[in-house]
């Protein structure tokens, strides 16, 4: 069955954390070096997308436990698979390996669930973070009209990551925790080009963030600003992911579901981090605010993100059940 024709009948659930779970495995440089990287020159902890090289058990394991809490969609191991992140651990060269090892193994785990649950087929995200450098700002506050990455740059980096994510066999691409929409503009652009080149097309996911009170990205722009910048786009969904949260998120998904002609998605943080930049919020506590969503018919894709665990998303799937998607209306302008 199409993931169209599903979102239409009941809400889906997207995954947690996959940084939360990794850090439970307390690994050490060894775990992400390898055999393959042993002699690589510089540190390689800390940079989880390269364990879907390295420890891919591990990787599987954590996708396991979603699928085994009700989620319907996992997301690759990629958040930060372009060669603009990876260029922090010199390894720009492994980029599309490491991109379709990631999508190959959610594929397996998915495809092992989808098998024992026919009814219940799975689905894999191709996560493609937001890069570490922005188009729209200035790194430099003494040089506002300074840019650390050009768009012409972007589109290359999130193209080859699309094209890794895509061969390795992703249902559809995931493009989240969006802080500027110059970069999300220049993944489109990417994508649409490797769309023309391989004569194929998949979903887009476009998930943005809001950064603080405002109701703003970094970048500057308002909920409905950012949907309008994106729109030119046949996108699958669009929603808000990170950040803020649950609760916090709600006013900013009444706009998406007043003036979006896609699917909305949402999948906040375990609350607010505390001094410790660690998250407080349990999972019965998530849901009561994710709930409000649910009775107000917000979102047709739900899930969580930093912070959040298998136990989250187990809660939020039970109380999901309960209620009926957002339907597409018809946008009035």
């Amino acid at each position: 069955m199409k993931i169209q024709d599903l979102l239409k009948e009941r809400i889906l659930i997207i995954d947690g954390a996959m940084g939360t779970m990794i850090q439970r495995h307390k690994l050490e440089e060894q775990d992400f070096r390898g055999d393959r990287f042993k002699d690589h020159k510089f540190p390689l902890k800390g940079n989880n997308d390269i364990l879907s090289i390295t420890r891919p058990d591990i990787i599987k394991e954590i996708h396991r436990q979603y699928f085994e809490a009700g989620a319907d969609i996992i997301e690759t191991n990629t958040f930060s698979g372009t060669s603009i992140a990876q260029a922090d651990y010199h390894l720009e060269h492994v980029v599309y390996d490491l991109n379709y090892q990631s999508a190959k193994i959610a594929r397996e785990v998915a495809d092992e669930f989808t098998r024992k649950e026919p009814h219940k087929p799975r689905f894999v995200a191709g996560s493609m973070g937001p890069t570490n450098k922005t188009a729209s700002l200035s790194p430099d506050v003494n040089n506002p009209g300074y840019r650390a990455i050009t768009f012409d740059e972007l589109v290359k980096a999130f193209k080859e990551q699309a094209k890794g994510l895509i061969d390795g066999g992703v249902d559809m691409l995931l493009l989240e925790t969006i802080i500027d929409t110059l970069n999300v503009k220049a993944a489109l652009f990417g994508i649409q080009e490797l769309f023309d080149e391989i004569g194929k097309e998949i979903p887009i996911m476009v998930s943005g963030t809001i950064t603080d009170a405002s109701g703003r990205t970094l970048s500057g722009q308002t909920t409905e600003a950012f949907l309008i910048s994106v729109s030119h786009v046949p996108l699958l969904s669009i929603g808000l992911n990170c950040a803020l949260g649950a609760s916090a998120l709600r006013p900013y998904l009444q706009v998406l579901n007043e003036n979006a002609p896609f699917f909305v998605s949402a999948y906040p943080n375990a609350g607010l981090p505390n001094e410790f930049g660690q998250y407080d919020q349990t999972a019965d506590e998530m849901a009561v605010q994710v709930e409000e969503y649910l009775k107000e018919g917000l979102v047709n894709i739900v899930g969580g993100c930093c912070g959040t665990t298998p136990d989250h998303i187990r809660k939020i799937a039970e109380i999901s059940k309960k209620y009926k998607p957002r339907a597409i209306h018809e946008v009035v302008s």
